[in-house]
């Protein structure tokens, strides 16, 4: 008994360890939408993760959105589910510009290209992290 609770905490330790790890490698990088009202929103050109100068928009090509940089842009959904890779590599399977992914094709319940699946407007928040090599 006592082995199998030992078991136990430390799985939960490991776990608990990996996932502060996981989130100090990982940073929110705004809503992925079209308002650009939305203080938070990647479509607002003067907000935090909208505008072209600010390091932690996408929008800038010397910030975040620098594609030669250390961190990959990953969409998530306010559930916490993985819903793509931002970039503009076709030939990546888990790419929202992939036209043939389960991220990218506009026939994808997945898809954020899916106008009635993952895209809805009414559906779910899109949300964009970074996440660094």
């Amino acid at each position: 008994m006592k082995t199998i609770l030992l078991a136990v905490l430390f799985s939960l330790i490991s776990t608990s360890a990996f996932a502060q790890y996981g989130r100090e490698k990982t940073q929110y990088r705004g809503n992925l939408n079209n308002d650009r009202h939305d203080p938070d929103s990647v479509s607002n050109p003067y907000g935090q993760y909208g505008s072209k100068y600010s390091p932690d928009s996408i929008n800038n090509p010397y910030g975040a959105g620098n594609p030669y940089g250390g961190n990959k842009l990953k969409v998530y959904d306010e559930d916490g589910k993985f819903k793509g890779n931002l970039n503009n590599n076709k030939y990546d399977p888990d790419s929202v510009s992939n036209p043939y992914g389960q991220y990218g094709s506009k026939y994808s319940p997945d898809s954020v290209n899916n106008p009635y699946g993952a895209g809805s407007p009414y559906g779910k928040k899109l949300k964009v992290y970074s996440e660094d090599d």
